[in-house]
């Protein structure tokens, strides 16, 4: 059976590394595992509250800015 991301590693490109840094393995794992754990929060509710779902939207967003930063933090070079 082949790999299947979840919902976090695709968000986040977990296999894009071209650099194949550690650190950004590293930064992409722990922001794939903070929207996996909202993500699966989230399925249990499926019919939850437009503010529920707001959230939901408004941290995975945050989520994706904050693991772009965090490699471009560890990636820049002068």
């Amino acid at each position: 059976m082949p790999w299947e991301p979840t919902f976090g590693q695709q968000l986040v490109g977990i296999t894009f590394n071209p650099s194949g840094d550690p650190k950004v393995q590293r930064a992409k794992e722990l922001c794939a595992e903070l929207a996996d754990l909202l993500y699966d929060n989230r399925q249990k509710d499926i019919e939850g509250l437009f503010i529920e779902h707001s959230i939901f939207s408004a941290a995975i967003t945050d989520i994706l800015k904050a693991q772009m930063m965090v490699v471009k933090s560890l990636t820049l070079k002068f």
